[in-house]
């Protein structure tokens, strides 16, 4: 994954309170409490690089005197994370999620000051190890085995620099591009490593491109007209095969990812005998289940990707490129439209209700 970080291990302690004051009463102040407040533009690298000690330690509440009774607060430790984290403990399970900028998450409290109640004595704070899970968060997902030319296919439609090279995984970590329409609208665009057969079960990088795949709104799969083959040891696989496949290791995965909004790029036409192929694939996927025969039954999806569109493509020639943006604008707007509709209905259904 070289410089990419997607999940960081971080100590967090909340601060210990302050003393109370036994002769009048007095109470400590409490300890600061460790934030984490999801900020746009943070990566976990930038965390890791100006905290090599992934430690955050919140300040001690101030003893209770003479001139101040109520001893002041220590202060809070607030730690700037990228939108789409969950925060995991250290058994794996979710305590907390921050998707938009400015959403909040209490890390670790600070200890209650020193009373009456504590013998005047102050608490510590709460501590713990926490792991910062970090899921990209993208209007399109680029799904496809290496090679299918999905790094081409975002340096040809938005902005993105990906490294492109002719090896099966020319992706080793996961690009962000933009797609810049001329009123200016834009639409994310993440290029994720190539999956390979097995990649649900973690072979390859499966969990670590897998999990980016959850937080896209919809999916794009680029398939290579003239079919795939990872290496000599592997089976020669078409592109109607290919479909079957990456679907099927999106279900094995997670089955709600095969209910996103999905699209497919049929690329490289450019190639001799690419139209005809073209022709059989169209015919194949207008009645799937004709053709379930030529996979083995383990590799046969439960639910098949309705797709919403078609596109042929070359990102060699150019063929199809403008088509495919103008594609993902409407699928995106449409599907925008439609959760404003739903959630219209819901807010007149509790109008009614409520009367």
């Amino acid at each position: 994954y070289s410089n990419f970080i997607d999940d960081l291990r971080v100590y967090v302690r909340g601060g210990t309170g302050g003393m109370g004051y036994p002769n009048l009463g007095g109470e400590g102040g409490r300890g600061g409490d460790v934030w984490f407040v999801a900020r746009e533009g943070t990566t976990l690298k930038s965390i890791r690089e100006k905290y090599p000690q992934k430690r955050f330690v919140a300040g001690t509440g101030t003893n209770s005197s003479v001139k101040a009774l109520k001893g002041e607060k220590g202060k809070d430790c607030e730690v700037h994370v990228p939108l789409g984290i969950s925060v995991l403990d250290d058994d794996g399970k979710q305590i907390g999620e921050l998707n938009a900028a400015g959403e909040r998450f209490l890390a670790a409290r600070g200890g209650l000051g020193g009373s009456l109640a504590t013998n005047f004595l102050p608490c510590k704070g709460q501590r713990r190890t926490v792991h910062l899970d970090l899921k990209l968060i993208a209007d399109v997902g680029l799904v496809g085995f290496p090679n299918a030319g999905k790094s081409s296919l975002l340096s040809k439609i938005s902005h993105a620099k990906p490294e492109i090279a002719n090896y099966a995984f020319t992706t080793i970590q996961p690009e962000l591009g933009k797609i810049v329409y001329a009123d200016y609208k834009q639409i994310s665009v993440a290029d994720l490593p190539g999956l390979i057969e097995g990649a649900h079960a973690n072979k390859g990088m499966g969990h670590k491109f897998l999990k980016h795949v959850e937080r896209t709104k919809q999916l794009l799969l680029v398939v290579d007209i003239s079919g795939f083959q990872l290496s000599m040891k592997t089976q020669f696989r078409t592109a109607f095969e290919t479909i079957l496949l990456l679907t099927k290791e999106l279900e094995l995965y997670k089955e709600e990812l095969v209910t996103k909004p999905a699209l497919l790029a049929i690329n490289k036409m450019d190639l001799p005998c690419a139209k005809d192929n073209l022709d059989e694939l169209m015919t194949q996927l207008e009645n799937p289940q004709d053709f379930f025969h030529l996979l083995e039954e383990e590799m046969i999806p439960e639910n098949t990707l309705e797709f919403r569109e078609v596109i042929p493509i070359s990102t060699y020639t150019g063929e199809g490129i403008e088509e495919l943006k103008t594609c993902l604008r409407k699928s995106i707007d449409e599907q925008a439209e439609q959760v404003n509709e739903e959630y219209r209905k819901k807010k007149l259904l509790l109008l009614q209700t409520s009367k």
